[in-house]
């Protein structure tokens, strides 16, 4: 893969409240299957901290800005941002990066 300019990558940080991380795993994983289905979608895993359980990580790639919007305004990203303040411990943060090598 080539770097580009158009795509959109990024880093969400999400840390689980006390008491409902087994809860926030659960929602986020629903989100995997339909996130890769959209059509914009590059690249969606999940990752949990190894030395902070319950601090998870989202890999996210999308065409372009505007399919990170689009994923935005779907029904399962909207269903899970409805849960976040009781599931998570802060707002979740998002990281954009640059790709700089293959």
């Amino acid at each position: 893969m080539s770097a580009s300019t158009d795509i959109v990558i990024s880093l969400a940080t999400l840390v689980a409240r006390e008491g409902r991380r087994e809860d926030a795993r659960r929602e986020l994983l629903k989100l995997i299957e339909p996130t890769r289905a959209e059509q914009g979608n590059l690249d969606y895993v999940l990752f949990e901290h190894t030395d902070s359980p319950g601090t998870f990580l989202m890999r996210e790639a999308f065409v372009s800005m505007a399919a990170l919007r689009e994923h935005q305004a779907t029904a399962h990203y909207l269903a899970f941002a409805a849960q976040a303040d009781a599931l998570l411990a802060a707002p979740l943060e998002l990281t954009f990066l640059a790709q700089v090598s293959d």
